[in-house]
């Protein structure tokens, strides 16, 4: 085992007896112990790949949107065997939008080269100066060309894009910039998680979780990502309906039209200038 998110430990402490219990089985040694959750082997839970060794990389930046990390590292934290990347340019610690502070484990220069996933969480001012700065850019785009999945959520995708990344796929991204990646030659596409072969996208900062769940089932199964959404108990019922430019009233969409629009003409300036 060579990462487990705290946050999901206590899913590897239900899963490990049955994951220890097939593993004795297939090389004829009984278990130590009894499971002390013993699940059922039968019907599809007997074709769930418990087990994997995913290498898995996620950028953090100054200033990044820290729920665009949190959300989906929670998921990927639930992936038993998988060994999870904070990545970024030095080690030092990296300061959130929100003042949060992300000790990275792992450089530019240290990052495994061959990789699952390869992620990006986006923000505001700081995800425009990580997609303008050819350090992270030169990074991204060595480690996309060769990752099974190039994934981000909310404004990531704009890094993506400014690292060549998003040419000719689908993308989705936060609604104030989904438009923006036209102009790195990507295809905007307004949904919650946009899968175009291996570039999956998801929508707005809430987006990274059913982000994470899709990136679950992806690589270990439906069922294993079932399993996941419960032990979360994400079950979402907002206090109000407006989460999405469909539902919001006029009244909020102005408001918050206004209030980004700096950022937005700041976004088509840098696809302007990338593309």
């Amino acid at each position: 085992m060579s990462q487990i998110d705290r946050r999901n430990a206590a899913l590897f402490a239900l899963l490990a007896p049955l994951v220890a219990s097939r593993a004795a089985a297939q090389t004829h040694a009984a278990p130590q112990a009894p499971p002390s959750h013993p699940m059922p082997d039968k019907g599809e839970m007997k074709n769930v790949q418990w087990m994997g060794d995913e290498q898995i990389a996620m950028l953090v930046y100054p200033g990044m949107t820290v729920m665009d990390l949190v959300g989906p590292h929670c998921m990927f934290g639930s992936l038993m065997g998988a060994k999870i990347h904070i990545v970024a340019k030095t080690l030092d610690p990296v300061i959130s939008d929100a003042g949060l502070t992300i000790v990275p484990d792992a450089t530019f220069e240290t990052c495994p080269r061959d990789l699952a996933v390869l992620f990006t969480p986006g923000g505001t001012n700081g995800t425009l100066a990580a997609a303008s700065d050819p350090r992270t850019l030169a990074f991204m785009a060595d480690r996309g060309v060769r990752a099974q999945y190039v994934t981000s959520v909310c404004s990531g995708s704009l890094i993506l894009g400014a690292a060549g990344l998003l040419k000719g796929y689908r993308a989705t991204s936060h609604w104030s910039v989904r438009e923006v990646l036209a102009g790195f030659g990507a295809i905007p596409t307004d949904a919650r998680v946009v899968r175009d072969r291996n570039r999956i996208t998801g929508a707005g900062v809430t987006a990274g979780l059913d982000f994470g769940l899709s990136m679950v089932a992806e690589l270990r199964g439906r069922t294993y990502a079932e399993c996941t959404q419960l032990m979360s108990e994400y079950d979402p019922h907002p206090p109000f309906n407006a989460g999405s430019m469909k539902t919001a009233s006029a009244e909020v969409r102005t408001a918050m039209i206004e209030m980004t629009a700096d950022f937005t003409r700041h976004a088509q300036a840098l696809a302007a200038a990338r593309g």
